[in-house]
């Protein structure tokens, strides 16, 4: 399935070059494997959100191994996509923008007719096919409903999905100018936590590279992916129904927002060499 990354430095910009085309299983590594589009979303010095994003895969794009190597943010969102819904469209790949927030899904959910009833006038919101930007869509409505919360709006669109409609997985990550969310749910899909200190150089062997990035070393951060991408020991698997807040200050916030199983849990193709389980 697709693969997601998403970084936050908190208030100072920096750049995510090392996990999206250095490290030993970056996104561009992983693209190999998920070819139907890539894309990056970040913040301007204003905080204005920018998505940089193409239906053809991240080892054969320039656009994305350029925006990869000169964005510099205080946070990021990547995507690497194996299409299920949706056809190889710019507009259908990640990530999405909705109300200055960027966000990108791996996963799968269906009968979207009863979705979009839901949605009600958000469904304008929605430029593309995608089950995802349709997730993301409820999530902003159940965000404003909640007077601008976004924990409470990913907890309560996850939940009102997971009782009502087909789901194989709503792993998905939100991120605003220094501030990150994830979510994993159910289990059927990995996604990790690495929260890294300002002071923590990076040195990663693996049996067919060694990378040295002295430049992690001066900013505190917090990565999430769906593998852990490098060798680092602190990478944390998130649980099941486990929703994490990354604030402005890098603190991070943490607890199982969507406790139940789904109701209509999709089984996943068991021949499928992209599933992460």
């Amino acid at each position: 399935m697709c693969r997601l990354f998403g970084l936050t430095a908190g208030a100072e910009r920096v750049r995510a070059t090392f996990w999206l085309l250095d490290a030993p299983d970056s996104l561009d590594v992983q693209s190999h494997r998920n070819a139907d589009g890539a894309g990056l979303g970040y913040f301007s010095p204003d905080g204005a959100p920018i998505l940089d994003k193409q239906p053809v895969a991240a080892f054969r794009d320039e656009e994305f191994a350029r925006a990869a190597r000169e964005a510099e943010s205080s946070a990021f969102v990547a995507h690497v996509r194996w299409a299920t819904t949706g056809g190889r469209t710019e507009l259908n790949t990640h990530p999405f923008v909705m109300k200055g927030r960027v966000m990108a899904h791996n996963g799968g959910l269906g009968s979207l007719p009863q979705l979009d009833t839901e949605l009600g006038p958000y469904r304008r919101l929605v430029l593309g096919e995608t089950d995802s930007e349709r997730y993301f869509a409820l999530i902003t409505a159940e965000t404003d409903a909640r007077g601008g919360d976004v924990t409470a709006g990913i907890a309560a669109a996850a939940a009102w999905i997971g009782a009502r409609l087909p789901v194989s997985s709503l792993n998905v990550v939100v991120a605003a100018p220094g501030e990150l969310w994830a979510l994993r749910y159910p289990g059927a899909h990995a996604l990790h936590i690495l929260e890294r200190p300002a002071g923590t150089e990076l040195h990663v062997r693996s049996s067919t590279s060694s990378v040295h990035a002295p430049d992690l070393a001066d900013v505190a951060s917090v990565v999430v992916a769906s593998e852990a991408l490098d060798g680092e020991s602190g990478w944390r698997m998130l649980a099941p129904g486990e929703l994490v807040h990354v604030r402005p200050d890098l603190s991070v916030e943490s607890f199982v927002a969507v406790p139940e199983a789904p109701a209509q849990l999709v089984p996943l193709p068991a021949d499928n060499p992209n599933i992460d389980t």
